[in-house]
């Protein structure tokens, strides 16, 4: 899978664009289906049997890149073509995108078949640490112990820490949890994954991710942090009794169990990859200028352990364009 991780990366790059176009207009479900549309056409053109294990929705629900649809060139190569399950968030923040707020990504994960959690719509509680403190942490713990647990592991005191937390009513005790632990709060509009991808590169500001959000970005976050060696834990929530029948229905029977990184992303081959659309702490977001668009993407590989930042410049049709560096 390593000779795919480029087209990955064009895949996302083409959705970034997309979405950058629709940037600041304040239509959210503009910005989401131009993503989506730009990345399923150029998935089209990648040579994988690729199935949709994480996307938009139902079938009934999306028209394109919905669970279990086809996508990939199959048809115009070999039986050798790598059968490959595909995890998608088209537009990581369409808010964010759509108010011209930072943190919007576009975001792809890719596997074997059975390499990805087919993690139900629904909400998961989540932890997502560091390498440094990874198995320090317990999702079932009191704050303060976790806190102090990851200070303990990173060598260095609870008020140095930075929590990203979604700014959610839902929160409240949370936040008021990790304020008495002395410990720092960034709250965020959207955006969880891209934060949980920031809490495993070092440099970032980002220590820690705390709170519930969607379970189809903690299996993402999850094919990220396999690469970046960090560690989430995540455990679904159940809604109500329609959403504990789908539960049961694919095949989840155990509503409490708390997934580790290795059970939401369990394959022996991984690529992730991502493309700003807004600036965020970790990937730049899309400029424009006169002569083409430049780009700022992360592609991992878990197979060779390879960490790339790409910067890529898409340069216009114009006969008399140049580079700059």
């Amino acid at each position: 899978m390593e000779e795919l991780s480029l087209e990955f990366v064009r895949v996302v790059e083409e959705a970034a664009i997309a979405a950058a176009r629709t940037m600041g207009r304040g239509d959210r479900h503009g910005s989401d289906q131009a993503a989506v549309e730009a990345m399923r056409r150029v998935l089209d053109t990648v040579p994988i049997a690729g199935t949709v294990v994480i996307g938009e929705g139902e079938r009934d629900e999306a028209p394109m890149l919905f669970i279990g649809e086809k996508v990939g060139l199959k048809q115009e190569y070999s039986e050798t073509v790598p059968e490959i399950d595909i995890a998608v968030d088209p537009l990581e923040g369409t808010n964010l995108c759509a108010m011209g707020v930072a943190g919007a990504i576009t975001v792809l994960a890719a596997s074997e078949h059975g390499g990805l959690l087919h993690a139900p719509d629904c909400y998961m509680e989540k932890i997502v640490v560091e390498p440094a403190a990874r198995g320090a942490v317990d999702l079932d713990a009191p704050v303060k112990d976790n806190l102090r647990a990851i200070a303990r592991r990173m060598e260095r005191d609870v008020e140095d820490l930075v929590v990203v937390v979604l700014d959610r009513p839902r929160h409240e005790k949370l936040i008021a949890d990790i304020r008495a632990a002395g410990a720092r709060i960034r709250l965020i509009p959207d955006g969880d994954l891209s934060a949980g991808i920031a809490a495993a590169v070092v440099g970032t500001g980002v220590h820690a991710v705390m709170g519930t959000g969607g379970a189809p970005e903690g299996v993402l976050t999850a094919a990220a942090l396999r690469c970046l060696n960090g560690e989430i834990l995540g455990r679904l929530v159940i809604k109500d009794e329609a959403q504990a029948e789908r539960f049961k229905s694919m095949g989840i029977r155990d509503h409490k169990k708390v997934y580790t990184t290795a059970e939401l992303a369990p394959g022996r081959e991984m690529i992730f990859a991502a493309t700003g659309v807004t600036d965020g702490s970790l990937l730049k977001g899309v400029r424009f200028f006169g002569e083409g668009v430049r780009l700022h993407s992360l592609v991992l590989t878990l197979a060779t352990r390879s960490v790339r930042f790409i910067e890529s410049v898409h340069l216009s049709k114009r006969a008399d364009v140049k580079v700059r560096f």
